[in-house]
């Protein structure tokens, strides 16, 4: 009797425990429902934050930088033509010197020797030429005889004007206005022909010579105006386009252009590394977009616009670029909104929340 007494009264507990577990349940779901948030609230929360860009219209200019080296107006390497000892430096390493100044003075006194001698026959053969010539006016001396003499003269003169062309290289004169280099000879040493005795640089005015891709190849002009800048200093320089090479390097499809500019202080080197700015074109009232809104697409590019804080998928036509912008030729007019953050986030359809607007 007591077992059934026990098993009744769990009955009821187990029987009033479970209601209490259902009005529990209920209660917990109301509050839910009360709780659960608006759907335009959901949206809200759901939108990416990004930065947008407004496209407008302005000037565009496609710039390229590419390194090139300075070269000398003129250089030369100063050799001698002779082999001969030097008897006098008439220069010292560094100096500017005019056109003609004499820098080098080579032995020439065996070559003055054989000059005087033969400056002594061509006294006599003058005086045989005129005695002769004087005969034959008087039908006392036979042609021949004076041909013979006038020849002889003629040879004669004609070794002193050889001997004095031999005089005068061992005088090695300056070709041009220039700066003396490193004196590489001195008085006693004997220099054989080709040997080096020193170079002159006309450093006055300096090449730019610089070699840009085919693709860029008719946009540099003659007479155009190009920036250049060196580690030796923190300027920009400005060089004027001079010369384009008649074909471009069949090895690396390259057109070398040169340019020139002032350098009345000496203050540019020859073989210094230029680091040139070419500014290649410029577009008037061209679209234009930051770089980092661009995205490679099936069609080529492609651009995310914001239109009712919606994300839309664009395909683009671009045009030149820039170091930082882009240019666009189809699929977007002035005023339109780019997005150009969090592109990976975004989707075509997704809500989006312009943080930022430039």
């Amino acid at each position: 009797m007591k077992h059934q007494l026990l098993l009744f009264r769990s009955g009821i507990s187990l029987l009033l425990l479970s209601s209490l577990i259902s009005v529990l349940l209920q209660a917990c779901a109301t509050r839910a429902s009360e709780k659960e948030p608006a759907p335009a609230a959901t949206a809200a929360s759901t939108a990416i934050p990004a930065d947008g860009h407004i496209v407008r219209t302005s000037n565009f200019s496609d710039e390229l930088e590419i390194t090139g080296s300075l070269v000398a107006n003129q250089e030369v390497s100063i050799v001698s033509e002779l082999q001969r000892k030097v008897v006098q430096v008439h220069v010292k390493e560094g100096n500017v010197v005019s056109a003609g100044t004499l820098l080098f003075q080579l032995d020439d006194a065996d070559l003055q020797a054989d000059l005087e001698r033969i400056h002594q026959q061509e006294k006599l053969a003058i005086l045989n030429e005129s005695r002769l010539k004087d005969l034959i006016e008087h039908d006392a001396a036979v042609q021949q005889d004076y041909d013979q003499a006038i020849t002889n003269l003629k040879v004669l003169q004609a070794e002193i004007r050889a001997l004095q062309v031999t005089i005068a290289k061992t005088r090695i004169r300056a070709p041009f206005n220039g700066r003396i280099g490193i004196i590489r000879a001195y008085q006693g040493a004997l220099v054989s022909a080709n040997t080096v005795l020193t170079n002159i640089v006309d450093d006055s005015r300096i090449k730019v010579e610089f070699q840009v891709p085919e693709k860029y190849a008719n946009l540099i002009s003659i007479d155009e105006q190009q920036t250049f800048s060196v580690a030796s200093d923190t300027m920009q320089h400005h060089a004027i386009v001079i010369a384009k090479e008649s074909s471009l390097d069949a090895q690396t499809r390259t057109l070398l252009i040169r340019a020139i500019t002032p350098n009345a202080q000496h203050t540019l080197v020859p073989g210094q590394s230029a680091r040139l700015t070419l500014s290649l074109h410029t577009a008037d009232n061209a679209l234009k977009i930051p770089s980092q809104a661009l995205m490679p697409s099936s069609q080529g590019y492609a651009v995310y616009v914001s239109k009712n804080k919606t994300v839309q998928f664009t395909e683009v036509q671009i045009g030149q670029r820039g170091a930082y912008d882009v240019q666009i030729l189809k699929g977007l007019a002035a005023g339109d909104t780019v997005i150009t953050s969090n592109l990976l986030r975004l989707t075509p359809g997704a809500a989006v929340d312009l943080v930022t607007v430039k």
